[in-house]
């Protein structure tokens, strides 16, 4: 007599109770003389796991829970643009080889504000042609905003799946930016930072990663906090959570030497042909550096910053409005300072009295 799923669920809870192992399994198969493989078949939508099965109702659940979700992933393309701007220093190297190896190898990059950490992991998946899903993460990121939940959807309630279960399932990069702004929350991620996949609670499906999944987290600190206050807002993550990551990889800002390309690749990118003022600011940023390190200043200017006063000129076509508007941000002492030294790289430099109008 064939034995319905119905029949194998009930008989089996009547004696386990909702979580059966393999164990119980084949002594509940020798006792009503039939397949172990034919039952497990049959158990397929209960499987929690290796050898383990919940058998709470959990099918009519999925069917409603995994109805389309808003934005089908199916249909995004996920692989990073190519920017043939980027040139590749740093970390870059072995990042790609990480991600070309399909490895699960979780990576950590700690550095500085604006020295490409973040752009070098999606230019490394936009040449191995490999999906990224990229997480800004606040304080407030929680389990909701990472693994996913219930959405209301034309009406219905359906489960939609977060960026984390996303990733896994399509084998993609999970990039976790900025990942010491979390709190305590992010612990939601522990098992996946193992390679063990999760177990979506509230659907009573286990997500397996597929090939090629891996995590790599960026942050401005290594986890500990920030001593000097510099990246207020950045928190000291759990011990635990920091141990699952294999590698820290810590990014330094380009040599000068390479910065210069990074900024003529984007000034001719603009149509902007000065090879000497790009010179002049990587050479500025370059002192300002070893300035701070030695601690006769308080901030430095970044490769981004460079990038900003590169776009700016393309915008205002005035060089000294350009550095001005770029470097406004900081205090009023940092700021003369760096334009003094500005002053020493390029003798030509003239600023300009604030507020005054071109004609």
């Amino acid at each position: 007599m064939a034995l319905s799923k119905e029949y194998v669920v009930t008989s089996l809870q009547s004696l386990y109770g909702e979580n059966v192992t393999s164990g119980d399994l084949r002594a509940w198969c020798s006792m009503n003389d039939c397949n172990y493989q034919t039952v497990t078949k049959k158990l397929d939508d209960y499987k929690t796991g290796r050898g383990k099965w919940n058998l709470t109702v959990q099918e009519q659940l999925e069917q409603t829970y995994q109805a389309t979700p808003a934005t089908p992933a199916v249909e995004q393309d996920l692989i990073p643009v190519k920017d043939d701007t980027f040139v590749k220093f740093g970390n870059f190297t072995d990042i790609k080889k990480i991600i070309q190896s399909r490895l699960f190898y979780p990576s950590f990059i700690t550095g500085l504000s604006g020295n490409g950490k973040t752009f070098l992991v999606e230019q490394a998946c936009a040449q191995l042609k490999r999906e990224l899903i990229r997480v800004n993460i606040t304080i407030e990121t929680d389990e909701d905003d990472l693994i996913g939940g219930f959405r209301l959807v034309n009406g219905e309630t359906v489960w939609h799946n977060g960026p984390v279960i996303e990733a896994l399932e399509r084998g993609a990069v999970l990039l976790l930016d900025e990942v010491d702004l979390a709190s305590n929350k992010i612990l939601c991620l522990q098992s996946i930072l193992e390679g063990k996949g999760v177990f979506l609670k509230k659907t009573g499906k286990f997500v397996q990663p597929k090939g090629g999944f891996n995590v790599i987290a960026t942050a401005n600190t290594k986890g500990k906090g920030s001593d000097d206050g510099r990246f207020i807002g950045t928190n000291v993550l759990n011990e635990a959570f920091l141990e699952r990551f294999c590698i820290t990889l810590e990014q330094e800002y380009p040599t000068a030497k390479t910065e210069q390309k990074i900024l003529e690749g984007i000034a001719l990118d603009l149509s902007i042909e000065d090879r000497q003022f790009c010179k002049h600011l990587c050479d500025w940023a370059d002192i300002i550096r070893k300035t701070f390190y030695d601690g006769g200043i308080e901030d430095v200017i970044s490769t981004r910053r460079l990038i900003h006063i590169v776009r700016a000129y393309s915008i205002f076509g005035d060089k000294s409005k350009a550095i001005q508007v770029c470097i406004n941000r900081f205090d009023e002492e940092t700021k003369s300072s760096f334009l003094e030294l500005y002053d020493k790289v390029d003798a030509d430099f003239e600023m300009k009295v604030d507020n005054e109008e071109d004609n």
